[in-house]
């Protein structure tokens, strides 16, 4: 099921106000064969899109002072170009597909200062003779003709993509204080960045010296653990030297021979025990 035009800008611009809208998508939308519902209230509109939109006149088109790119292919449209002189910031115009015949219907686009890309594939206009060279000569500020320059050199994105920011660039001022501001946050990066590493520097300088410090406390608990052994050994080594002292005692020379002459008198008793009797 198809909408009308009315019904489908009604559904595009999602509760926005007209003015506040930058795209609208109505491919395929029902119409009378004229735009209907479009006002010039949409003045901020940047990109419009009416494929296939069964369009065969331009006659009720609003002006709209910011539209960057219009999108008409596989409509009817013949004619009445000049209802888009009034869109002077236009870049990019499609009209591929439409019952476009001669080069004298295309004049009006030369009004067009921005336009950069246009479209006429699949319209009868590309078989004219000089076909190209004429239209390039007709719009002086045209880029690309049905994909192509004018050397035959195919458009790609990167320069439909560096096309919008040059008309950026021109209707903006601000892009040089973007800029600068790009540089300030490179900047801020680099100084973190360098913080970051300072930062590790001294956790690593840290950690070093703390590996230091347990290697001289491991090394000090050795010496005094040597210490201790020393320490204990030379004790022993006394101890023994005290015990060894007390095995060994010399006698005074009475003691000695007071033992010898005891000892002699035992045996002489046990050898003469009549002699002991008769003194009794």
């Amino acid at each position: 099921m198809s909408f009308s035009m009315e019904q489908r800008i009604q559904a595009e611009s999602r509760g926005f106000k007209p003015n506040e809208v930058l795209e609208l998508n109505l491919d395929n939308c029902r119409t009378t064969g004229q735009v209907e519902g479009l006002t010039e209230s949409f003045i901020n509109l940047d990109y419009l899109s009416l494929n296939n939109a069964g369009l065969t006149s331009l006659k009720n088109f609003p002006k709209l002072p910011n539209l960057r790119r219009l999108e008409l292919s596989d409509n009817r449209i013949s004619s009445g170009l000049h209802h888009l002189q009034g869109f002077q910031k236009l870049t990019h115009l499609n009209l591929s597909g439409n019952k476009i015949k001669d080069l004298e219907t295309l004049k009006p686009l030369a009004e067009l200062a921005n336009l950069k890309s246009l479209d006429l594939y699949n319209c009868e206009v590309t078989n004219v003779e000089n076909y190209r060279s004429e239209v390039f000569k007709l719009c002086s500020s045209l880029k690309y003709l049905d994909g192509y320059d004018k050397f035959d050199k195919e458009a790609d994105e990167t320069d439909s993509s560096a096309d919008d920011d040059d008309d950026d660039e021109g209707s903006d001022g601000g892009d040089d204080d973007d800029v600068g501001e790009d540089d300030d946050e490179d900047g801020l990066d680099d100084d973190l960045d360098d913080e970051e590493n300072e930062v590790d520097d001294n956790e690593d300088d840290d950690d070093d010296n703390e590996d230091e410090d347990d290697d001289d406390d491991d090394d000090d608990d050795d010496d005094a653990d040597d210490e201790t052994g020393l320490e204990y050994l030379q004790r022993k080594d006394l101890q023994d030297e005290e015990d060894d002292g007390d095995d060994f005692e010399p006698l005074e020379d009475g003691e000695e021979d007071d033992d010898e002459d005891d000892d002699d008198d035992a045996d002489e008793g046990a050898a003469n025990p009549a002699a002991d009797a008769g003194v009794d």
